[in-house]
C-alpha cells in the first residue's frame, strides 16, 4: 500500500493564487484542498483533517484571522497565515491566534515551499534528545514520551510549538537558553533573529502555564538574553 501522502490545505479568495499554490505544492508531491474563504477552510479542517494549513488573512465570509482561532479551538495542525499585511502587528496577532508561522505577500513559490517544509518538519519532528523520560517542576510535569505537559494533573492544551519551548527549556532546566538557541532548536536555523515570533510563543505559553502570566514563576526571562526554566521560588 502506498504512503498516505501529505495533505495541505490552501485558503484564498484569490483564484489564480490559488491554483498556483495548489498546482505547486502538488508538483512537489502533496495533496491539496482549496477554500475561497474562511468558513469552507474551517469546515475542511474539521472533516479533512490535514496535515498544514495555509490560511490568507482577507477572505469573504470568515477572515483568516477568525478562522486560525477557529481552527486551534478544535486543532493542533500546523498554520501557515498568508496575508498581505507585512505590519509587525498582523503578524503577531496571527502567531498569538496559534499560527505557526507566516509568510508575506508578494511571496515567490520557493518561499512557501520552503516554509511549509519547514513548518512540516518541524510538528513531525519529535524531541528525543536525552534518555529521561519525564520531569517534574513543582507543580508541572513534563512526559516526553507521551509529548504532554500537566499543572496539578491537568493537561495543558499546547501547540506542537509550544510544547517543543517547554521541552526543550525542561531539557536545560536552570540554565538561560538564548533566544537564537531556541529558535534554532524549535523553528530551524532559517529563523534566527525572529525574536518576535519567538516573543508571541513564550507569552502564549505562560497564559497556559503560569498562575499569573505577569509574574512568571516557572519561564524567566533575562533580558537581551534568553530565557529560563526554573524551578519555582516558594
Amino acid at each position: 500500500m502506498p504512503a498516505k501522502k501529505t495533505t495541505i490545505l490552501i485558503a484564498d479568495d484569490d483564484p489564480q493564487l490559488l491554483r498556483l499554490m495548489s498546482r505547486n505544492l502538488q508538483f512537489e508531491g502533496y495533496e491539496t484542498l482549496m477554500a475561497s474563504d474562511g468558513k469552507q477552510a474551517l469546515e475542511l479542517a474539521e472533516t479533512k483533517k490535514p496535515d498544514l494549513v495555509l490560511l490568507d488573512v482577507m477572505m469573504p465570509r470568515m477572515d483568516g484571522f477568525t478562522a486560525c482561532q477557529r481552527i486551534r479551538d478544535i486543532s493542533t495542525v500546523p498554520i501557515i497565515i498568508v496575508t498581505a499585511r507585512g505590519n509587525d502587528q498582523d503578524k503577531i496577532r496571527g502567531l498569538d491566534l496559534g499560527a505557526d508561522d507566516y509568510l508575506t505577500k508578494p511571496f515567490n513559490i520557493e518561499e512557501l515551499l520552503a516554509r511549509s517544509r519547514a513548518v512540516l518538519r518541524r510538528a513531525s519532528f519529535m524531541t528525543n534528545e536525552q534518555a529521561m523520560s519525564s520531569v517534574k517542576i513543582a507543580e508541572l510535569s513534563i512526559d516526553f514520551t507521551q509529548h504532554l505537559a500537566r499543572v496539578n494533573d491537568q493537561e495543558l492544551p499546547l501547540t506542537p510549538i509550544e510544547y517543543r519551548i517547554l521541552a526543550y527549556l525542561a531539557q536545560n532546566l536552570n540554565h538561560i537558553i538564548t533566544q537564537d538557541q531556541l529558535l534554532e532548536h524549535v523553528w530551524g536555523s532559517e529563523y534566527i533573529g525572529e525574536s518576535h515570533m519567538l516573543q508571541v510563543n513564550v507569552n502564549r505559553l505562560r497564559r497556559k502555564l503560569e498562575p499569573d502570566p505577569s509574574k512568571p514563576r516557572y519561564i524567566l526571562t533575562k533580558v537581551g538574553v534568553g530565557y529560563m526554566l526554573a524551578e519555582p521560588q516558594a
